[in-house]
Formats: C-alpha cells, structure tokens, sequence
C-alpha cells in the first residue's frame, strides 16, 4: 500500500481553473499535496489538443499544456498505467453509464469519454491500493456516482416523462470519490495559497467556479463559507 494519493482531474474542473484565473494557486496546492494530480488522454485531448487549433479557447490551452510540461499535472504513464489498461476500463465505464437509464426505451447518454476515463482510472488506482480522488463539476457523474435513484427522478422531472433505470448498473459506480472544483478552493483558501488577502476572496472564488459550470448551489456556498 502506497501512502501517496492521487487526484484525477475531469476537463471541467481544469477549464474552470483556468479560465478564473487560479492556475497558480492550484500549482501552490500540489506543491504542498502527498501525490500527483493526473490526467487521463481524454482528458488531455479535451483541455490541451483539441483547444489548441481554436482561436477561441488556444489561450487556456497553452496555460494547461504548461502545467503538463512543468509536470504539475501528469499522465498515467508516470505512474506505470498503460493507455490500454484505461481504454478497457473507459469503454465498459462508458457502456454501463449510457445504458443505465431509458426514456421510452430509448439510452440517455450520461457521459462521455473523459468523464468514463477518469472513473476508469479511478478503479484501476483503487484496485492497487492507491488512494484517489476524482475532481470533476459536472452534476450528472457525480449523482450517477452518489445518488443514482436521484439522477432518476431528476430526468423525469427535466424531461416530463416515464424514465426507467437498469439499476444493476448502479453498484458498478458506487464507491468512487468524488469532489468539486469547489472543495478544492476551499483546501487552497484554508491553506493561505491565494494570492489575494481580502476578506471576500473566497466567496468570489466560489461563484467564480459556480458560474464556469461547477455544480454547487448559493445554500452550498454559503454553508462552506460559514465553515471557513
């Protein structure tokens, strides 16, 4: 059992990162963390490659590709994980979660390729006795993961109809750990990393997130913020 941990990053929360502005507090963070922060090559095709031929997005790009070189974030191959072992591992995650639930027989896709890579890579870490965590924003993984039967009721309310659930799915999630983008701003700001001494810093760090597609609620901020 090895006492390092590490912490999967989804596109999401490292695009959020990014575009706030708060790259140099994350570097702070892995200074300071007993681990490494790894990404999958879904991953890094969605925050590095693809981004990197549009005008659009080249600049985050560059910023991500950066932290990759200075190796702040790193690929599995740094940890003795082939790409082979996560592809197997990303397609089975990726089959289950798009047929786990139905609207009128018909699959609803929940996620995609770098959300099933890093959930893949999660299970292979945990298979090795390796503690990890997933840092990903998006609501729907995270409810596949922690409360399917929830996830259920909130298709049917979004979509206004019957939504039926292959629940022999649902084991095959359980027990991935899960955080936000936003429970890392609270480790960074509890652990003095921000670059701004100001009183409202951490609740403009949270909206911030919450605003570039973190799924935290005003009640969630606020019970942070009073924790703080």
């Amino acid at each position: 059992m090895t006492e390092e941990k590490m912490m999967i990053f989804d596109a999401s929360s490292l695009i959020s990162f990014a575009i706030n502005g708060l790259l140099h507090e994350l570097i702070e963070l892995r200074k300071i963390f007993n681990g490494k922060f790894i990404i999958t090559n879904e991953v890094k095709s969605e925050i590095i490659d693809r981004p990197l031929t549009i005008k659009r997005f080249e600049l985050e790009a560059l910023k991500l590709k950066k932290l990759l070189d200075d190796k702040i974030i790193e690929l599995p191959s740094a940890v003795g994980i082939s790409d082979d072992e996560i592809s197997r591992g990303t397609t089975h995650f990726l089959n289950l979660a798009n047929t786990t639930f139905y609207e009128k027989q018909k699959n609803i896709n929940l996620i995609h390729l770098g959300e099933a890579s890093c959930l893949a890579l999660s299970r292979i870490f945990e298979k090795k006795g390796i503690m990890n965590v997933i840092v990903i924003d998006e609501r729907t993984t995270r409810m596949l993961c922690e409360k399917p039967e929830n996830l259920r009721k909130l298709f049917e309310d979004k979509l206004k109809t019957k939504i039926t659930s292959n629940k022999n799915n649902y084991p095959i999630f359980e027990g991935l750990k899960l955080i936000r983008s936003a429970e890392l701003i609270y480790v960074l700001y509890k652990k003095n990393l921000s670059r701004w001494n100001d009183s409202r810093i951490l609740d403009a760090m949270l909206w911030a997130v919450k605003f570039k597609g973190c799924a935290i609620s005003e009640k969630e901020i606020q019970e942070i913020k009073a924790i703080g």
